[in-house]
């Protein structure tokens, strides 16, 4: 660190959580010479990435489901990788839908197989342009989105019953918004993510996190839930527990969605691949996911699998995914304002700013709020507690 940063009085600071938004935050505040405390109600550090061996088949398991990490942002890469090695991965998903299995995305390959053609990709971009429904008019839902980029006979095999089921309603009651970008490719790529930089941590996320966590000036608690009053004694708290729960869900509870596993074992290979999409709306799971192959540089006689099945979150579950419709937007709007008023509080991460990001972006954020955090001690900048994507 800069001598700017080692001139500063020691500050005693609180990270509610110790999964990526807490450790790295942590981690960086504790190198300019503060005193740090993570806390987590769980009993195990990094969060939904956490990663541990399977006894049984020493399979690599992703507890919480997958985690693939890809980005564009080098200092990111650059800083994962300096706390565990990344081996390069990509990730080809595969998906079955009326018994049959395809390449995602919709590429050309998915379109050739799928209508049982030899198309070239202008010659596939015309055809599935001759498919197109709908207007001129900018889609407003999921489903005028999808009609609009693919037509109606790719949207119902790969879109509509994944849609249902994750989402738990219909796709013509869900925002464009969504589906971000056009779900289809005219050519034979099948890698999954567009960034530059790819990979899986080779020991697993959790090692990595434990490396982050790794300082003299880091102390971590775990089987610790936060409350309130924790805050005395503290001169600053990050928060990257759920933003409702933290005001104690006085003014409702955000909408989630939430997963529910069932693991089984096979000897052998399962399924061939690492995650498996089942698109029919009459198959109960989304996806099964098969963990071995997600350190293909490793080898397994077993195999630990995964069903995944998506429901409403409730109380007593871990929220996923962010509803975000017109009435959880409202409520979040409300929870910023009262956010915004705490003095000495950050709310940070996916539940703390009620936001899905991925990890690299969950990274960016932290280092960007600790480097702010700095700026704000030498006199150069306010702190916000909230950040401004966040509605």
């Amino acid at each position: 660190m800069g001598s700017a940063g080692e001139n500063r009085v020691k500050k005693k600071l609180l990270m509610v959580g110790a999964g990526l938004s807490g450790a790295v935050i942590g981690r960086k505040l504790a190198e300019a010479g503060h005193e740090i405390t993570i806390i987590d109600q769980r009993t195990h550090i990094a969060g939904n990435c956490h990663t541990e061996r399977d006894v049984e088949s020493g399979v690599m398991v992703h507890v919480y489901g997958p985690h693939i990490f890809h980005t564009d942002d080098e200092e990111v890469w650059n800083y994962v990788n300096g706390f565990e090695r990344f081996i390069p991965y990509v990730n080809r998903v595969k998906t079955t839908s009326g018994d049959r299995v395809y390449l995602l995305p919709i590429n050309l390959h998915t379109i050739n197989q799928f209508f049982g053609k030899t198309l070239r990709p202008d010659e596939a971009r015309a055809f599935i342009a001759s498919l197109s429904e709908g207007t001129n008019e900018e889609p407003k839902t999921f489903e005028e989105q999808a009609l609009k980029f693919v037509g109606r006979d790719l949207y119902e095999a790969f879109l509509k019953g994944y849609t249902v089921k994750q989402w738990g309603c219909q796709p013509s009651d869900l925002p464009a918004s969504i589906l971000k970008r056009l779900p289809v490719r005219f050519n034979y790529d099948d890698n999954y993510f567009f960034h530059r930089f790819q990979g899986m941590p080779e020991n697993g996320y959790t090692a990595m996190v434990g490396k982050i966590l790794d300082h003299e000036a880091i102390e971590v608690r775990l089987g610790h839930t936060f409350k309130r009053d924790d805050r005395g004694g503290y001169d600053h708290v990050f928060y990257s527990g759920p933003l409702d729960g933290y005001f104690d869900f006085s003014l409702g509870r955000l909408g989630y969605r939430t997963l529910d596993f069932e693991m089984f074992r096979h000897d052998g290979d399962y399924q061939g691949c690492a995650v498996m999409n089942y698109g029919d709306q009459d198959v109960p799971f989304t996806r099964i996911t098969e963990h071995k192959h997600f350190s293909p540089w490793e080898t397994h006689q077993k195999s630990v699998c995964y069903r995944e099945f998506s429901r409403a979150c409730g109380e007593d579950d871990i929220p996923y995914y962010p509803i975000r419709m017109t009435k959880e937007k409202e409520l979040l709007a409300r929870y910023v304002e009262l956010a915004r008023s705490e003095v000495g509080v950050t709310f940070v991460g996916r539940l703390g700013t009620y936001r899905y990001i991925d990890m690299d972006v969950t990274i960016r954020e932290a280092l960007d709020t600790a480097g702010r955090f700095l700026a704000t001690l030498a006199g150069a900048s306010l702190m916000p507690s909230f950040h401004a994507e966040a509605i």
